[in-house]
């Protein structure tokens, strides 16, 4: 935690493959700036355990509102990145009163470039049955345990993490520590298993689409320009389910625009921050 506990809190969700750490660049701005910033690993992530758990946005917005009623102890601001974004926006969805607010820098939903204006029609048993057995075989065959030591421990963990950056990274050692302590760990691969399986099969209701129809809760996007990973027109496709969502977009950022631009994503999202109405007093005395 940073900043005054009196202080309005804030808390920092970080995205796939990533931590707490990777907020070293806003978390103290923000604290200065007149929040009191918390952090927290993902389940999987991180510091956190890696269980062989359905791991998938429904149970991460748990594990926020768990946090966020044990430790913060009122509504929060919740900024996430990427996977981060999309946990923020469930929890703001299905827990709205421990939430005054969302940012999503990126929102990543591969539903997003799919998904129709209204909720779909419901697929046959037969038909979510084999996608279920297609999934479940699908990541059994996949050689994880042979990937993931590899991917962590071989130069194409650095190119992984440059393609998710429009500036030089390579050669960046704490950034790299990051990304690759928890691949080396005993349960990275479990935990990722497990996480890709419950993911693809998240129903309908979980997925960005349907979270954004629902929400009740500000939310602004911020968006990398150069974004390779979830490309801009990800947000044209989710402001099509949302119309009139803030969008700010950063010029010169890939897919870490909190990272790669700080000064210009902390400064964009105080700007926001700063116009949102009080949180109710009702909500804080809850």
């Amino acid at each position: 935690m940073l900043g005054d506990p009196s202080h309005p809190p804030l808390l920092l969700v970080h995205g796939f493959g990533a931590a707490s750490g990777h907020w070293r660049r806003n978390a103290a701005v923000l604290a200065a700036a007149g929040w009191c910033v918390y952090g927290v690993d993902l389940i999987g992530f991180g510091a956190s355990s890696q269980p062989a758990l359905h791991l998938d946005n429904r149970l991460w917005a748990r594990q926020l509102r768990a946090f966020l009623a044990q430790v913060v102890g009122r509504p929060a601001v919740l900024v996430g990145h990427s996977l981060g974004g999309l946990v923020a926006l469930s929890c703001a969805v299905f827990f709205p009163r421990w939430v005054r607010a969302v940012v999503a820098a990126p929102l990543p939903d591969p539903t997003l470039l799919t998904a129709p204006r209204g909720r779909p029609a419901r697929r046959a048993p037969w038909r979510r049955r084999l996608k279920r057995w297609l999934v479940m075989l699908l990541c059994r065959l996949l050689p994880l345990e042979l990937l993931v030591p590899l991917l962590a421990h071989s130069p194409l963990l650095d190119l992984g993490i440059q393609s998710a950056y429009a500036t030089p990274v390579i050669g960046d050692q704490e950034l790299h520590r990051l990304i690759a302590r928890p691949a080396s760990r005993p349960g990275a691969v479990r935990a990722l298993r497990a996480m890709s399986i419950a993911m693809a099969l998240r129903p309908h209701g979980a997925t960005a689409p349907a979270l954004l129809r629902r929400l009740q809760r500000p939310l602004l996007l911020i968006w990398g320009r150069r974004d390779q990973l979830v490309p801009l027109r990800v947000a044209h496709q989710a402001l099509k389910q949302r119309p009139g969502l803030p969008l700010a977009v950063l010029e010169h950022c890939g897919h870490c625009p909190h990272d790669e631009d700080a000064e210009g994503f902390n400064s964009t999202l105080l700007r926001w921050l700063h116009d949102l109405p009080p949180a109710p007093l009702a909500e804080l005395a809850q």
